[in-house]
């Protein structure tokens, strides 16, 4: 006959039970406390339906077909207290502000989201849509393309609310937790010439120059134990491929290969810093197949580790500064350049004319978007606009410590953001090159790393007071 179990016997065995959860990092499951969080998840097709060209390297590129569906998606987060944040990422090449600030505007009037309590986010991948006026001096100019690119630009702008309002309709308890992989495929472009890497490598041969090889992974589980959504970012730019085809490039085919692991499961990337960083050897997709699958394995190599609990508690703050040109171009300049009929910088400095003629006067600087989210004691994200280098990410991880994601590519498509070492070295990053991104001047200003990083301190500051 079993002996019934006492009170202090029940109390020892509840007291292990829960030990043995803590340690394996599943205490909720085992606990009746209320779950840290709520989250929701939603999702929605981005390729186009009509002949929008692909997005970068300044051709036209009318599409041929598709790999696979382009993607953006949306996690919506809510603490115990009723504050909430909401990250959207997109297969995107970039965002422009015009399509980004036509967004914020409606999910404030529609949610009551401020612009502190949302990071729109896009991979760059040079396979996906052109958007708005996101190197607009790029391109050949055809009348019909431009009218095809603000149709579709307009549809996205409605898609993306819609699709937030779904992840907040669907928060729901959930628990995070974040932990880090690795993937060594992103080489400092800079650094190694893309003709010499595959002789290096095959003579291993170190490459060169810094690099931020870091898989931070977030995840989003239900109390029942479902995965819902696991969040991942890389420093690299989306350019494997260049194409006609649809595809998201390596993100696309790390996301495709993740959810396939865990069916039902909702993945999301971000590019934290990779202004600076290429997957090479590239131009083929069975590399592009591969460095998507090296991503996905150090995502699932992380999410086998003990993954830190992220505590309930979450804060925001956000503020627009201003990067300072160099110098503006002047009158004088563009004339001379106008004379080009067919290159870039001919279309730069005529439409440039046009503003002059029309009474504009050039902006001196660009107002520059930053970001700081603190979620719980354990996770801190820090997101910037437009093509940051390395050299941010590697600085504010080293600055602020253990469970700090730093990622660019946020809000806004502007150009490339140098540091300041990049900035004295010149070269692509850091050079004369602004007016690809139809500015009206040639370069920054040498001092924009330090703006950036006075922002950047004061609002992490905010959000851990």
């Amino acid at each position: 006959m079993t002996r019934p179990t006492t009170r202090r016997q029940f109390l020892q065995t509840s007291a292990s039970v829960f030990a043995f959860a803590a340690a394996f990092g599943n205490v909720q499951a085992f606990s009746q406390e209320k779950p840290a969080w709520k989250a929701g998840v939603a999702k929605a097709v981005l390729t186009p339906e009509k002949s929008v060209w692909l997005a970068g390297y300044g051709s036209k590129r009318a599409p041929d077909g598709k790999l696979h569906d382009l993607w953006m998606k949306a996690l919506a987060l809510e603490d115990n207290a009723g504050h909430r944040a909401v990250l959207i990422t997109s297969d995107f090449q970039g965002v422009p502000k015009v399509m980004s600030d036509r967004v914020f505007e409606q999910l404030q009037k529609q949610f009551k989201l401020e612009r502190t309590q949302v990071m729109f986010t896009f991979s760059h991948n040079h396979c996906g849509p052109r958007l708005g006026d996101d190197l607009i001096d790029y391109y050949p100019v055809e009348a019909e393309q431009e009218a095809l690119v603000e149709e579709y630009t307009t549809q996205m702008v409605t898609k993306t609310v819609a699709m937030v309002g779904e992840s907040l309709s669907k928060l729901a308890p959930a628990s995070l937790a974040i932990g880090e992989g690795k993937a060594t495929f992103a080489v400092n472009r800079r650094n190694n010439r893309e003709a010499d890497v595959p002789d290096l490598i095959a003579k291993g041969t170190p490459l060169v120059g810094p690099v931020d090889h870091a898989v931070p992974v977030m995840t989003v589980t239900r109390p029942d134990g479902k995965l819902e959504a696991v969040l991942f970012g890389y420093a690299c730019h989306p350019t494997t491929l260049s194409f006609l085809t649809w595809c998201g490039d390596y993100p696309g085919f790390a996301q495709l290969e993740i959810e396939k692991a865990h069916p039902g499961t909702t993945a999301m990337f971000v590019n934290t810093c990779g202004g600076d960083q290429n997957p090479l050897p590239r131009r083929k997709v069975e590399l592009c197949e591969k460095y998507g699958h090296m991503l996905a394995v150090g995502v699932e190599e992380a999410l086998k580790q003990q993954l830190k609990p992220v505590s309930s508690g979450l804060h925001t703050a956000f503020e627009i500064i201003d990067l300072p040109y160099l110098k503006n171009v002047s009158r004088e300049e563009l004339t001379e350049l106008s004379k080009d009929l067919t290159g870039i910088k001919g279309r730069w400095s005529r439409r440039l004319l046009k503003k002059l003629d029309a009474g504009d006067k050039f902006e001196s600087a660009y107002p520059y978007p930053i970001h700081a989210w603190r979620l719980g004691k354990e996770m801190l994200v820090v997101g910037m606009g437009a093509e940051t280098v390395v050299d941010y990410a590697l600085r504010f991880k080293r600055e602020f410590g253990e469970g700090t994601w730093v990622m660019g590519y946020a809000d806004d498509m502007i150009s490339y953001i140098p540091s300041r070492r990049v900035w004295e070295e010149g070269g692509y990053e850091g050079g004369s090159n602004l007016f690809e991104y139809g500015r009206p001047a040639y370069r920054w200003e040498g001092g924009i790393e330090n703006r950036i990083s006075a922002s950047v301190h004061k609002l992490v500051k905010q959000v851990r007071e």
